[in-house]
């Protein structure tokens, strides 16, 4: 690739060789870009930006995020991919609503597949004491808080339908990389994403202040710029969201006392409480579920 856009493939009497390699192609346009414009102070610019963006990527691929590495968002190699899920459901154990390092430390595919697994514990968890199905959890919970709500009752739904969060992850992963490429990964979903878009544009109105623009809806449910961040942050949101509706019903099954009876030093122990009992549910429910990571 560095070698495109140092010495491009450039029209001869006519006639121009192309490459049938997309990549190396699109790095061979650049170059002859930059051979027209014939700045050299701007191609040694671009060709180390390039260089330094390759070297992350293989940094990525070597598990280490640091530096410009933790933008990766390109999944591991399957046969890779179960020692990161491995790294991240440590992580949970640890905190089982999720921590910093999942998001710069672990590989955020890998992040998401064990974040997928804690999710639908908490939900089982929290769906209990709620009385409601585990898909509805972050739907009840949105009541509460604003949450990432679309997302996280997605991956819920198919985990309850069967399927593996490795089998749910990688598949919404790929999705949204397809999307990215300006493909469509699923045309039968065409006809729902035109009616939202049409609706959305319906109640639109014009203008950069227009608080409808931030809903627009998309042809992929994850941001097909950075899908395996994406899931992830939208999965610990929908774990956060299991602990509201925890905290909210748990709180109500105590007859005791009224919210006005309880002092703020009172407040706080009962949350401690709570989250501690949460989370010993959730780590119970994940453990006795180990073998959906698998």
């Amino acid at each position: 690739m560095i070698d495109a856009l140092k010495k491009p493939n450039l029209p001869q009497d006519g006639y121009m060789i192309q490459s049938y390699i997309r990549v190396e192609e699109a790095a061979h346009r650049v170059g002859r870009t930059l051979h027209k414009l014939d700045n050299t102070t701007l191609g040694d610019h671009v060709i180390a930006d390039v260089e330094a963006e390759l070297a992350a990527v293989e940094h990525a691929e070597r598990g280490d995020l640091s530096g410009r590495a933790k933008q990766s968002c390109t999944p591991l190699p399957r046969r890779r991919l179960p020692t990161a899920v491995n790294a991240a459901n440590d992580l949970f154990r640890e905190q089982p609503l999720g921590s910093a390092k999942l998001l710069h430390e672990v590989d955020p595919a890998a992040a998401a597949v064990a974040a997928a697994h804690w999710l639908q514990a908490a939900a089982d968890i929290t769906a209990d004491i709620a009385e409601c199905d585990p898909s509805e959890v972050v739907v009840e919970a949105d009541d509460i808080e604003a949450l990432a709500v679309e997302t996280p009752t997605r991956v819920l739904e198919r985990l309850e339908s069967g399927e593996t969060p490795r089998e749910v992850v990688l598949d919404l992963i790929r999705t949204a990389m397809t999307a990215a490429e300006g493909r469509i990964a699923d045309p039968d979903s065409l006809p729902d994403v035109i009616a939202d878009a049409r609706r959305w544009a319906a109640q639109s109105r014009p203008g950069e202040e227009d608080p409808l623009a931030t809903i627009q809806p998309r042809i992929s449910l994850l941001d097909p710029l950075r899908p395996a961040h994406d899931l992830l942050e939208d999965l610990l949101d929908g774990i956060h969201g299991c602990r509201l509706l925890y905290h909210e019903y748990a709180e109500h099954d105590d007859d005791d006392e009224t919210d006005e009876d309880i002092d703020e030093a009172e407040s706080d122990e009962l949350t401690e409480r709570l989250d501690t009992e949460f989370d010993a549910a959730v780590r119970a429910e994940a453990e006795a579920k180990q073998d959906r990571l698998l």
